[in-house]
């Protein structure tokens, strides 16, 4: 029996700790952006080509 009253307190110290890390990150702004998630995938990502392009003007 006292092991539930040791697994209680060990739970309800790590439910503590992931509220604290929640508040944590909302307060820093890390979830403010919920546009640029959604359009990310329209931009295609530009490969760095200054290798190639250096080696193509070589006369």
């Amino acid at each position: 029996m006292n092991i539930i009253f040791l697994l209680i307190g060990c739970s309800f110290c790590l439910a503590i700790a992931f509220l604290l890390a929640f508040i944590w990150s909302v307060k820093s702004g890390q979830l403010d952006d919920d546009y640029t998630p959604s359009v990310r995938i329209l931009f295609d990502e530009i490969p760095n080509k200054t290798n190639e392009d250096d080696s193509s003007k070589t006369d």
